[in-house]
């Protein structure tokens, strides 16, 4: 089960939300070798906090940071494979942030575990032309009311 942010009235029970990544299920995604937990996902605006697992080897392919990406590396590394910044790594330890509209393909060689938060989910680029979400949905029609595109 993923965590969502609750809408409605602010009450002692509504005001802090303890999530339990250990009580939770990975969950595949459409990457190979990239499972999530998805620790906060507010669909009105797009706002995800997950937990990414990569198998040694995965990649994210090509896409781009609609807004600012936030990464904590637990383990392994994360490594830019194509894009401006070819050949950055950031290892276990390390933090490393995105501007809005970065472009790349990330890969992590030796796998890894990493905190991600994203204010908005990134945009895929297919090699057909279209432009989806990580879940292979139109981008557009799944996140343009979030005004971020």
């Amino acid at each position: 089960m993923d965590a969502a942010t609750p809408q409605g009235q602010q009450t002692a029970e509504t005001h802090s939300h303890v999530v339990r990544p250990a009580e939770m299920e990975w969950q595949k995604t459409r990457f190979p070798g990239c499972e999530a937990k998805t620790l906060l996902f507010d669909r009105k605006s797009g706002l995800m906090t997950a937990l990414m697992r990569f198998a040694p080897g995965a990649v994210l392919p090509d896409h781009e940071h609609v807004h600012i990406e936030q990464t904590y590396v637990l383990e392994g590394s994360l490594v830019d494979k194509e894009g401006p910044a070819k050949g950055i790594a950031c290892k276990a330890g390390e933090f490393i942030w995105r501007e809005a509209k970065s472009r790349h393909v990330a890969w992590c060689p030796e796998g890894g575990l990493m905190l991600a938060i994203f204010q908005v989910p990134n945009k895929f680029f297919e090699a057909d032309g279209r432009v989806v979400d990580a879940a292979g949905e139109d981008w557009d029609a799944s996140w343009g009311h979030t005004g971020k595109g």
